[in-house]
């Protein structure tokens, strides 16, 4: 038929431009807009072949072939077919699997089956010159795209390159139409946590409980809140609520009983006999404030919109539970557990955030620096939007 289909290798599409724009091929070193990406793709091939375009085929991995953040805003997009191969460990480091062959095969069935007289392949990866020689024998012309090299060399197999029709190198002005770099996170000292981090450490412990100071966060701290700062700063990681209360001296007028209250990590343990009415326990999680119809169009907005930053997540989270939980008023009694999220609000939130990919590449476990960050967006959002929360908007969460 007279119709193009563009193939496209995101490895290669997006390591290439990570590697022109941020000098390595690193994926997580660019920020990319895919509604713009396929709108250029689509543009410039049906420019180019002079056929209007039946598909954009994107091949890609992905940890177990689950889709990530990425591979679901794309195949909601028009005229778009997402195939994913697998990404495994080895050798210490993450491989795709897969991807050219799923991607040898779909070339293969279109030139077969004369679904399309041209095709555009997005791809350096000499092991699809088979599927290209035999694409060409059914009488498809074979467009082959490559991305300006960071040295100014071929990022292409040659064979490949030699095997084609048609050859076309997309210049930098090009890429920099639908991708940027993405900002680096400001280095800090080596031990010393990021700021949302070092202040959700340096929050005050849960207030009514014996021993326990009353405090908020503010521009003077009591001397042993600011002691145990320091040392949460001298760590060499991030600490976990555990080594915190191993490490932090209790105060002199508090029992030896006293644990530190914190979310649900493993391990938090309450003292026996106390009770959660009237504290932001009793408060319901998101599920059940949620309607069939609310968490369609949740769905939907996780797909189109949502980015997947982990602050960012924590504060779409709080905004939908502060939405449906109706008063603003009802949370005050949430302010004295700060910075604990409720229990099994903190269970809902942490599995919500698994959704975006933030267990990838870290064998089912949300990276510690993640977590600080979901939890730190929960409270920036809270602080913004309900009555007391101005004293954490200034120098809580909502710093981070």
């Amino acid at each position: 038929m007279d119709r193009c289909a563009v193939l496209v290798d995101a490895g290669y599409l997006l390591g290439a431009a990570a590697s022109l724009l941020a000098g390595e091929p690193s994926r997580s070193r660019v920020s990319v807009d895919h509604t713009a990406l396929i709108a250029a793709l689509r543009a410039r091939a049906e420019a180019e072949t002079g056929l209007p375009l039946l598909r954009i085929y994107w091949f890609d991995a992905a940890p177990d072939r689950r889709p990530l953040p990425e591979h679901r805003r794309l195949r909601v997009l028009p005229r778009v077919t997402v195939r994913l191969g697998a990404l495994t460990r080895a050798e210490g480091r993450w491989v795709q699997k897969g991807v050219d062959a799923v991607m040898h095969a779909e070339l293969a069935e279109l030139a077969r089956n004369r679904a399309c007289a041209d095709v555009v392949l997005v791809t350096g990866d000499g092991d699809l010159l088979p599927g290209m020689m035999s694409a060409k024998e059914h009488g498809v012309v074979v467009h082959l795209w490559a991305l300006q090299a960071a040295d100014g060399d071929f990022n292409q197999s040659e064979d490949l390159v030699g095997e084609a029709d048609e050859r076309r190198v997309l210049d930098r002005e090009w890429i920099e139409a639908w991708v940027r770099l993405r900002e680096a996170a400001p280095a800090h000292p080596l031990g010393e946590p990021r700021p949302e981090i070092a202040q959700l450490l340096a929050a005050p412990p849960a207030a009514g409980h014996p021993g326990h100071p009353v405090a908020r966060p503010g521009p003077e701290q009591p001397a042993a809140l600011a002691d145990e700062t320091r040392q949460a700063a001298a760590l060499k990681v991030v600490p976990t609520p555990r080594d915190l209360a191993h490490r932090a001296p209790a105060p002199a007028a508090a029992p030896a009983s006293i644990v530190l209250r914190w979310s649900s990590e493993r391990g938090w343990v309450d003292r026996p006999g106390t009770e959660h009415h009237g504290t932001g326990d009793s408060l319901p999680i998101l599920a059940q404030l949620t309607t069939a119809e609310q968490r369609w169009a949740d769905r939907e907005e996780d797909i189109t919109k949502i980015g997947g930053d982990a602050h960012e997540v924590g504060q779409v989270f709080a905004r939908r539970w502060i939405d449906r939980l109706g008063s603003p008023s009802r949370l005050t009694p949430l302010w004295a557990d700060y910075p604990r999220i409720p229990h099994r609000l903190d269970g809902e939130l942490l599995r919500y955030a698994a959704r975006f990919g933030l267990l990838a590449h870290k064998d089912d476990q949300i990276d510690e620096h993640d977590r600080y960050a979901i939890r730190a967006g929960f409270w920036k959002e809270l602080a913004a939007r309900v009555p007391g929360g101005e004293a954490l908007g200034t120098d809580g969460p909502a710093d981070g």
